[in-house]
């Protein structure tokens, strides 16, 4: 499958633009340094424990208005311990027919400013899956809203500008 498309903004052909972006930790456990966050801090891939914190890392999409992809932003979302547990029993199981889990982002994404904490629903998904995040639908934010209705190749741009590291 081709993912080169001409770009309605530039008018120029891009091939193998991000669609995706991940953080590998919470931030808070993210901003210990180095050589003493595995002494303080229990995590891998999927799952992180700071102190009496819980974090789970989740996938929120949000589609392309102008193509029919999504952008994918892997986060850690940051739960009570009830939520925490049941994840970890359903961990290899399929969990897509639970209830959503409440939780806020442990992420702070520079293309979303009011990002970090927001409140989100998180719907498990089978055993080789990370659950999905949906932002409330309450929620007036920017991320929401693009979320809801898309982000446009305008905005795309401007994402991938805060995210892409110049070279």
């Amino acid at each position: 499958m081709d993912e080169s498309f001409i770009c309605a903004i530039c008018g120029t052909q891009h091939d193998g633009l991000t669609t995706d972006w991940a953080f590998k930790l919470p931030d808070v456990v993210w901003s210990i340094p180095e050589d003493e966050r595995s002494e303080k801090a229990k995590f891998d891939s999927d799952l992180c424990q700071f102190g009496e914190r819980y974090f789970m890392r989740c996938i929120l999409y949000a589609p392309f208005r102008d193509r029919p992809s999504e952008f994918g932003w892997g986060l850690w979302a940051e739960v009570e311990w009830p939520t925490f547990k049941r994840y970890l029993e359903l961990y290899e199981a399929d969990g897509s027919t639970e209830a959503a889990y409440e939780g806020s982002l442990a992420n702070a994404l520079d293309a979303y400013p009011e990002s970090f904490g927001a409140a989100v629903e998180i719907h498990f998904r089978g055993p080789s899956e990370r659950p999905t995040l949906h932002l409330k639908s309450d929620d007036p934010s920017r991320f929401a809203e693009e979320q809801r209705r898309g982000i446009s190749d305008t905005r795309y741009h401007e994402i991938l500008k805060l995210i892409t590291p110049v070279r």
